[in-house]
């Protein structure tokens, strides 16, 4: 038998209106589940359903009005975290395991790439490289998204660890939690832990040529990014071969905008140096002021100090330290079952002391 679907078409109607509500509007939508996965994955009421909860937000600047990118993942009323990525000027792209993690606990997240990246506007204008500048893009993003002291939390990684914990120095009173990860609190002890732990851990001869590159300024030769590459990258930044590093993380560093990463922190790779605007940064002795919950996440093999980033957390009033023995700077990666327990055990402790 052969049925018309315009004739179907009521009967589906008819066995789904117990799950639909009419609005002033005439117009019928689904309703919201109570609980679980159902609800996690509902979009109702939400006019992003169809960009898959990706949508362009208004910032202003000193510069005038530009566009930042975010996408939502998930829906949970009371844990709502922002992701803040590195670079500066890398993107949202290398936040991507946070997929393999995040939805199974029902934690709602949410990529954004900052002012400059690469999935948002992109103005020459260097005036907008500043700390502060940045520090009101998160708080514009925040009011945007809806997010506050009962449901948002912040992950910064690595740059965006800066960025986190400025952002609380000047609107704690927005947060429920904060996760620093993988970054120190100090410039210019990151630089001291550069010179005298991790560049002597390089090959002696890979080190002198390294020095003699950077002495000459060729931070971009060819010699001076293989020797890298081969002997610092794998062992400090992400601990898997380069061939197999995961495909998020080379696409992100493939779109990293490094007139921004060059302002910002500078062409070397074993700290900041020159002129830098980030080379002077140290907020060690402010994280006192931070009363909001806070995680620290160090790793054994990172460019950071994992003692250091211990310390933080004695010194943050309401602080606690995650460490992973496997990872280094892309801990997410290369300890990615140690590090997301870490990350989700403490947004489900915040959120159950509520």
């Amino acid at each position: 038998m052969k049925y018309s679907i315009l004739l179907l078409l009521p009967l589906l109607l008819l066995g789904m209106s117990c799950n639909t509500t009419t609005t002033e509007a005439g117009t019928t939508e689904t309703a919201v589940p109570e609980t679980g996965l159902e609800r996690y994955l509902d979009y109702f009421g939400n006019p992003y359903k169809v960009s898959g909860g990706a949508r362009m937000v208004p910032v202003s600047t000193p510069s005038g009005e530009f566009n930042v990118w975010v996408k939502r993942v998930g829906n949970n009323p009371t844990k709502k975290v922002l992701l803040l990525h590195g670079g500066p000027g890398a993107t949202h792209e290398y936040f991507e395991v946070f997929d393999s993690y995040f939805p199974k606990e029902g934690i709602e997240y949410y990529y954004y790439d900052q002012l400059g990246s690469h999935f948002s506007d992109q103005p020459s204008d260097t005036s907008l490289w500043n700390i502060p500048r940045f520090v009101e893009e998160v708080e514009q993003v925040r009011k945007a998204l809806g997010l506050n002291k009962d449901n948002f939390y912040i992950l910064g990684h690595s740059w965006g660890g800066i960025l986190g914990i400025e952002y609380a120095l000047k609107y704690q009173e927005n947060l429920k939690g904060l996760i620093i990860s993988n970054m120190m609190s100090s410039i210019p002890a990151y630089v001291k832990y550069a010179e005298e732990k991790l560049a002597p851990g390089l090959p002696e001869d890979a080190l002198k040529e390294i020095r003699e590159l950077e002495a000459a300024g060729k931070y971009t030769d060819e010699r001076y990014l293989e020797l890298v590459e081969t002997h610092y990258y794998p062992k400090h930044v992400l601990r898997m071969p380069l061939e197999e590093w995961p495909e998020p993380v080379v696409r992100s560093l493939g779109n990293l905008n490094f007139d921004i990463y060059l302002m910002m922190q500078g062409p070397s790779e074993f700290g900041v140096v020159g002129d830098a605007t980030l080379k002077e940064w140290d907020r060690t002795e402010d994280l006192a002021k931070i009363t909001v919950p806070t995680l620290s996440v160090g790793a054994e093999y990172d460019t950071m100090d994992p003692k250091y980033m211990e310390m933080m957390a004695e010194k943050l009033p309401n602080g606690k330290y995650h460490y992973c023995p496997e990872g280094a700077h892309w801990a997410m990666y290369d300890d990615a079952d140690n590090y997301f327990k870490g990350v989700i055990d403490f947004v489900n402790e915040v959120d159950a002391a509520e």
